[in-house]
């Protein structure tokens, strides 16, 4: 194997190597420092996540994060039992453990941070189809320990909490020993019950109406008011919708956006054009707005763009440009939409979602994170962090970031 000048050194001075310069006394070889990340940012990498603050690293496995990456809960064993603990990634301020009776791994938190899911198995909404079984045992608990036990019949995942942190929607898997399709429903911690969601005029959907999904839940974005969850799905056909199945209409939704109102309850479902969902669920991704008016899924296989209106749920436009290859990533700053696949991060210009600049990194993206006052595009990449000047690409900066998976988002509070 073979290793650049800078590593080999590095490696020497840190054995305590001495080298010798002409005839003068031997010198301890220095290390340089590695470069400060300007922003603090919340990564996953292979063992759990990572907040990378300035020279700091804080190594956090067996945990979930927030949706807007306020904070990370995590587990570890303690005996027959687990050890609950919450981490603040705005100061990195760890609380003091709690025992939760039983074996559990954390689901999902609560936007607001202070409630998490806790099943015993792990997994997430868009890790695919859980094993079988008749019977999910989830916990919901926070620093201060057990708040509910659930003891669900049938094949359920944890998605989110409700705004007011009084029920939890989840996936149901169907059938439950063998599943093959999935319905979102909510469970009322009064009841302990779950059952179906209401339509977006607020009234109950009729019995035998729960639309059934069968595809890829591929990314998920919270609101920047912290009310609505939008989720991209690919790959459903012959699905039919809610309304679809209300009104007897035929469904063949390809790719859809799945909308959960945090606070109303309701779910809605914004269908997208062809291509999308043709091509692979890895190709594409989706993005919102920072003031939150407008949601861009972008599908690089194909190129298209689409801008969806979070007032009225409608698709507003598409566009099309230039297809790529590879796992999509989006994110918005300013006036700014981001798209990376492969090596390439392409920037649109948001309000006419018109191609301004492309430019190259070295490894294959993985995430994109604008800083807050948007002066810098934070690319993923294999083990490592770069930062960029938006405008024109140029870097600023890199970090090693052994076993990274994706840059999640900003850590703290947006």
């Amino acid at each position: 194997m073979t290793f650049p000048r800078r590593t080999m050194l590095a490696l020497l001075a840190g054995a305590g190597t001495t080298v010798l310069a002409g005839c003068g006394p031997a010198r301890p070889l220095a290390s340089a420092p590695a470069p400060a990340i300007p922003d603090a940012l919340l990564v996953e990498v292979g063992d759990g996540l990572r907040v990378l603050r300035g020279r700091d690293r804080q190594t956090i496995p067996h945990s979930v994060a927030s949706p807007g990456g306020l904070a990370v809960y995590a587990t570890a064993p303690a005996g027959p039992d687990t050890a609950l603990w919450r981490v603040d990634t705005t100061t990195g301020h760890t609380s003091a453990r709690v025992l939760l009776p039983g074996r559990w791994v954390p689901r999902s938190v609560s936007a607001t941070g202070t409630l998490v899911a806790l099943t015993p198995n792990p997994g997430a909404v868009t890790a695919g189809r859980p094993a079988g079984r008749q019977v999910t045992p989830v916990l919901i608990a926070g620093v201060g320990g057990a708040r509910h036990r659930l003891d669900l019949r049938g094949n359920f995942v944890p998605e989110t909490f409700t705004a007011d942190l009084t029920g939890l929607f989840v996936l149901e898997w169907l059938p439950a020993a063998a599943p093959d399709r999935y319905r979102v429903r909510l469970v009322d911690f009064a009841t302990g019950a779950p059952g179906p969601l209401s339509t977006r005029d607020k009234t109950p959907v009729p019995p035998g109406a729960e639309e059934e999904m069968r595809g890829d839940g591929r990314q998920a974005v919270l609101a920047p008011d912290r009310a609505t969850l939008y989720t991209l799905y690919t790959h459903q056909p012959d699905h039919r919708h809610t309304r679809d199945l209300v009104s007897g209409r035929p469904g063949n939704a390809h790719a859809f956006v799945h909308t959960l109102s945090l606070t109303a309850r309701w779910a809605y479902c914004v269908d997208l054009p062809h291509p999308f969902g043709e091509g692979p669920a890895s190709g594409h991704a989706v993005a919102i707005s920072p003031d939150g008016r407008r949601l861009y899924v972008v599908d690089v296989t194909s190129g298209s763009v689409a801008e969806i209106s979070t007032e009225d749920l409608m698709v507003r436009r598409t566009v099309t440009h230039s297809p790529g290859t590879g796992t999509a990533h989006a994110a918005t700053a300013g006036d700014r939409l981001f798209i990376g696949a492969g090596s390439t991060v392409r920037t649109l210009d948001a309000a006419r979602l018109a191609r301004t600049t492309d430019w190259q990194v070295r490894e294959p993206v993985r995430g994109l994170v604008p800083s807050r006052d948007g002066a810098r595009l934070h690319v993923g990449q294999t083990e490592a962090v770069s930062w960029h000047d938006p405008a024109t690409g140029g870097q600023l900066g890199r970090v090693a970031v052994p076993g990274l998976v994706t840059v999640r988002g900003l850590a703290g509070p947006g």
